[in-house]
């Protein structure tokens, strides 16, 4: 099988695209010639790659496990340029991160400083993503690193580093539970809770303790933003959970109170860093992925410090 360059970019662009026609004006050619591609790509393969629907085009099965092998093709190509420019002194390159939104505070922002700082030449885009949709970003490779909670396993996808760290509840200052050294989640369903939706990780640690509450859980407020809960349970408007990253400052502050959950709960929330399987990762990716691993550590001894 002799597939050329441009027929792998063509089918990559109607994979993320779902049709020949808004392919076609992405890559700025004619429908026909997007088409004729695809033709002469299937032709090659010896197999239909893309059932043709009304409402577009559908991958088959064929067409699925060649669109895995173009994603290793172009990573490829991707690292053995920035392999390339390495040796020639440039280090230029580009990393696509995808991360949960609680990570914005803290980690992220010191973390991706240092990255600028160090390597100004390589482009940095992150996206801040429910740790859901994160895994799919990861596997499709439209993201190279992936950094969520609670991540469920899957085959296309390795573990680079993880660590694990307490639940708690966060309040005001002046709540009633503020100054306890640990808290049970029946004490917190004495009040109104702040509660994530299924879209954030964090949702599905709490369900059981939900389940096995010994009073009704009465919600105030139901949301997968995180920031907006941060807000809320600064505002006393109820108490929010979530893991103690990206809470040193407020806490701090006295604007915001972290009471651990209690131990017998078993509220713990395990912070991953995600590539995609097997791939040779660019220099770049990799020097990221180095100081996410770092960070992580320093969380972890100070995660080990307050327990």
């Amino acid at each position: 099988m002799n597939v050329h360059a441009r027929s792998i970019r063509y089918f990559d662009m109607i994979c993320r695209c779902g049709s020949i026609r808004e392919a076609a004006r992405r890559l700025h050619v004619d429908g026909s010639a997007v088409n004729r591609q695809l033709l002469n790509l299937e032709e090659e393969v010896g197999a239909t790659l893309f059932e043709r629907l009304p409402g577009g085009l559908r991958l088959t099965e064929a067409g699925r496990l060649f669109a895995q092998h173009v994603v290793t093709v172009l990573q490829d190509e991707q690292r053995v340029v920035a392999e390339i420019e390495r040796l020639q002194g440039l280090e230029r390159g580009e990393v696509h991160l995808a991360a949960a939104e609680s990570l914005s505070e803290g980690l992220l922002p010191a973390v991706l400083e240092r990255m600028a700082s160090q390597h100004p030449k390589v482009a940095l885009h992150v996206s801040m993503l429910g740790s859901g949709s994160i895994a799919q970003r990861v596997a499709s490779g439209d993201v190279d690193i992936g950094a969520a909670f609670a991540m469920s396993a899957h085959p296309d996808l390795t573990c680079v580093a993880s660590g694990q760290f307490r639940l708690g509840a966060v309040m005001a200052p002046g709540h009633p539970l503020a100054a306890r050294r640990r808290v049970s989640f029946d004490e917190c369903a004495e009040y109104g809770l702040i509660m994530p939706n299924p879209d954030v990780a964090v949702h599905a640690i709490l369900a059981p303790l939900v389940a096995r509450a010994r009073r009704p859980v009465r919600t105030v407020v139901n949301s997968g933003a995180i920031e907006l809960m941060r807000q809320l349970a600064m505002r006393g408007t109820g108490i929010g959970f979530q893991t103690r990253i990206g809470l040193d400052e407020v806490c701090a502050a006295g604007r915001l109170a972290f009471v651990p959950l209690d131990e017998a709960d078993q509220a713990v929330a395990e912070l991953g860093f995600y590539v995609r399987a097997a791939r040779a990762l660019p220099p770049a990716v990799n020097a990221l992925l180095a100081m996410l691993g770092e960070a992580l550590e320093r969380l972890l001894e100070s995660e080990a410090r307050m327990a």
